[in-house]
């Protein structure tokens, strides 16, 4: 079998031994059920000795027998919904596929993954049709025998049936809730059958933190915008691993929120914890920005050489800008990579966790959000204007560049401090968060056409010293510099509408 991901769409009933097959031709628009056909199978379910895997509803398994076996990894997507990843089986019973692993590792944090549970299944199967025959879904009327080889062996046997759709049609899942229920059958009160095999060892569901009772404080707004944000930073783990479009970009932004957000507002939360869980959101951050850095340059670069007349682009310079940044691009990834496989990260992936868990709030934080934030934000934005006036003081251009990356810095303060806001005061906040993010491209651009220029200078001298001309780079810098004279007047005119405050409406 081919790697190959789908999505699941079943419905399990328990069953006992004597129950008789229901009448499947009864349900709508099935005209024709198929012979039966007996499967012997067998499934080896892995996860950590805590059950990490369990906990987030997710299965891992290789399974041998009928006509899909192979390593199959369950995610889930909602509660009849599951996306289900294949690999072949491979020679090695206990060698998960790298692929598999990859979308769990944010889970499973370094911790060994090992088999857990086997399943020995005799499993019929018939095949639903409708009109012209095309196929509906499949009916598994499965004998099962567990056994839980860790952490205290148990056996357990059971028979199920099983409903999967070939596609969509929530309907006829209906339809046989409704066929069933009528013969006094259920749906299944296990979510799956290695939740049945552990037992009492099954994971349960973890009682909703304190903080979520707190409406209306101002921790309970800090906390619930880190729990988006902490979700947002490891739903893109998995796709950094597989190189997704944006996904760096994406996580490097959650990184970002968390981190702005809890300099923000430190003063809701112990300053040790609120500092160390910076400093390492901040260390992150720098990690997965360094490819995605590299690629915004180049996609700059290149789009500024493919815009000049071709007589005026002298020499291999799309290549030449291709391939450097390529290969930084390329490097840097790989160092990324290493990161999201150290202690370091899988630490403070837990520190987030125990954050959310047990915030050590202070007494600022159970006052009413109202009265706290907006004066919260109200530093934020002092500080946006300090960094404002001593840009506005220089002109060196040198300087006056790093001036503004830290006004840039401060508008990306305020941006986050609102959005965090915006269940508090919606339209202060909102209004703010545009103006900030609106200043913050600008003096994105800024600084992008600075590092441009920094890169050009970088590859004309290696052009120079390869026998090259050098005469597009300096075209290209200085094409780079007037950009950079258009932002620097459009941050002036922008810096001038900024909103002097957090009000009411």
């Amino acid at each position: 079998m081919a790697s190959h991901d789908e999505l699941e769409i079943e419905r399990k009933y328990d069953v006992a031994e004597s129950t008789p097959l229901p009448a499947l031709h009864e349900l709508p628009s099935v005209r024709r059920v198929e012979q039966p056909v007996e499967h012997t199978l067998e499934a080896v379910y892995f996860d950590t000795g805590e059950f990490t895997l369990a906990a987030n509803h997710i299965t891992l398994r290789r399974r041998t027998g009928g006509d899909d076996a192979g390593w199959h990894l369950k995610l889930p997507v909602s509660s009849d919904k599951r996306t289900e990843l294949h690999e072949p089986l491979g020679t090695d019973r206990n060698r998960i596929p790298e692929r598999l692993l990859a979308r769990v590792r944010v889970h499973v944090r370094g911790r060994a993954v090992v088999p857990v549970v086997r399943l020995n299944t005799r499993r019929v199967v018939r095949r639903l049709h409708g009109d012209n025959d095309e196929p509906l879904a499949i009916f598994c009327d499965d004998h099962v025998q567990a056994e839980r080889l860790a952490p205290e062996p148990a056996t357990e046997s059971w028979r199920e049936w099983e409903v999967e759709l070939v596609d969509d049609g929530a309907t006829l899942l209906d339809a046989a809730d409704a066929l069933f229920a009528a013969a006094g059958i259920h749906r299944s009160a296990s979510a799956s059958k290695l939740a049945r095999a552990l037992g009492d060892r099954s994971p349960q569901a973890k009682p909703s933190p304190q903080w979520t009772r707190m409406r209306g404080t101002a921790g309970a707004a800090l906390l619930s915008y880190l729990q988006e944000h902490v979700r947002a930073l490891t739903t893109q783990d998995p796709l950094v691993r597989q190189d997704g479009t944006d996904s760096v970009h994406d996580m490097r932004i959650a990184a970002r929120r968390l981190r702005s957000v809890l300099a923000t507002y430190r003063q809701l939360i112990a300053p040790e914890v609120a500092s160390r869980l910076c400093d390492e959101l901040k260390w992150l951050g720098s990690v997965l920005g360094t490819s995605r850095d590299i690629q915004v340059i180049n996609d700059r670069l290149g789009l500024l050489v493919g815009s000049e007349p071709p007589g005026l682009v002298l020499g291999p310079i799309a290549s030449r800008i291709g391939s450097q940044l390529g290969n930084d691009s390329a490097a840097a990834r790989l160092s990324g990579l290493e990161v999201l496989d150290s202690d370091r990260y899988y630490r403070l992936l837990n520190d987030l966790d125990w954050l959310l868990a047990s915030p050590p709030l202070t007494d600022l934080a159970s006052r009413s959000a109202d009265k706290v934030i907006p004066g919260l934000i109200g530093k934020e934005l002092k500080r946006l204007r300090r960094a404002a006036r001593a840009a506005g003081r220089l002109d060196d251009e040198a300087r006056r560049n790093l001036a503004l990356h830290e006004v840039r810095k401060s508008a990306k303060r305020v941006r986050y401090a609102a959005e965090m806001a915006a269940s508090v005061r919606r339209k202060p906040a909102v209004r703010l968060a545009d103006a900030a993010e609106q200043l913050q491209t600008i003096l994105g651009d800024h600084q992008d056409s600075v590092v441009a220029r920094d890169t050009l200078v970088r590859l004309s001298t290696q052009a120079y010293l390869n026998g090259e001309n050098g005469f597009s780079y300096g075209r290209l810098h200085a094409l780079e510099q007037l950009r950079a004279v258009e932002s620097d007047a459009r941050y002036r005119r922008a810096i001038k509408r900024f909103p002097k405050g957090f009000g009411r409406g």
